[in-house]
Formats: structure tokens, sequence, C-alpha cells
């Protein structure tokens, strides 16, 4: 995959709404993101990863998996976290931002304990998306009732 030209497209200075392909990937980045900010990118958190992306996408375990290895790649390749969030704030519609931050709970607690840096990137993440502060909460609350 040429993650670069991908990331071209959802850089440009007025990125056009992603195609659904391509906003899964750009979401699964952003997972594979914060399950690697503590510096600990855990067996558990790429099952989560893997579970969410079934669940939300409808995709079988082999799909998955490819999409989360996909992922994996661009969220290697992607600028920082700022800019490549701002990105998709504009390219994705605000109830599928809320629904991001909620993913991004699944995984932040997928191995049972809370960590400052997933905390402190998921803040960032929802301020960037443009989630307000009672869509987040209840995001994480959602995402706390799954276990």
């Amino acid at each position: 995959m040429n993650f670069k030209s991908f990331l071209d497209k959802l850089l440009a200075p007025a990125p056009a709404l992603l195609p659904d392909e391509d906003a899964r990937l750009a979401l699964t980045a952003l997972l594979v993101r914060l399950a690697r900010s503590d510096r600990s990118y855990a067996d558990v958190e790429r099952d989560r990863i893997d579970r969410i992306l079934r669940s939300r996408f409808g995709l079988d375990t082999g799909a998955a998996q490819i999409l989360r290895e996909q992922g994996e790649g661009l969220e290697a390749a992607a600028p920082d976290t700022v800019r490549f969030t701002r990105a998709l704030k504009e390219a994705v519609p605000y109830e599928d931002r809320i629904g991001v931050i909620e993913a991004l709970w699944q995984v932040a607690l997928a191995d049972g304990r809370r960590d400052d840096d997933e905390d402190a990137l998921i803040r960032l993440a929802a301020s960037l998306l443009g989630v307000n502060d009672v869509d987040s909460a209840r995001a994480r609350q959602r995402a706390e009732g799954r276990g």
C-alpha cells in the first residue's frame, strides 16, 4: 500500500470526505497510535483493535487482522498526531468521531489499567476531532461498560 499518497490526500489543505475504506484505515491507524503511545503494544491491545474492527465494520477475523496490519504501517508513516487527527476531523462525520473516541477508550482499557500517556492522547484526539467533553465522557463510560 502506498501510504505516502494516502497521507498526501488526507493532509491536503481541504481534504474531501474520505471513502469508507480510507476512513477505516485512518481510524485504525489512530487506534494503533494510541495502543503504541505507552511504548507497550501488547497482544491484548492488538486483539482489542481486531475486535473493534470486526464489530464496527462487519469484518471477519482475517480481514480485521489485515486492516490492523495496514493501520500499523500507516501509523508508522503518519506525521504527528495533531496534523493526522485534524485531518480526520475534516474527513469524518461527527457521529463517527464520537465512535472513534469510544474505540480509543476500548483500546486504552484493554490491558486493564489506565495509562497517563494514553489518557493524554485520547484527550488530545477528542479535542482535535472536535468531540465535546460531554460526548467524550459518555464514550469513555460506554467503553468502560464493555469491559
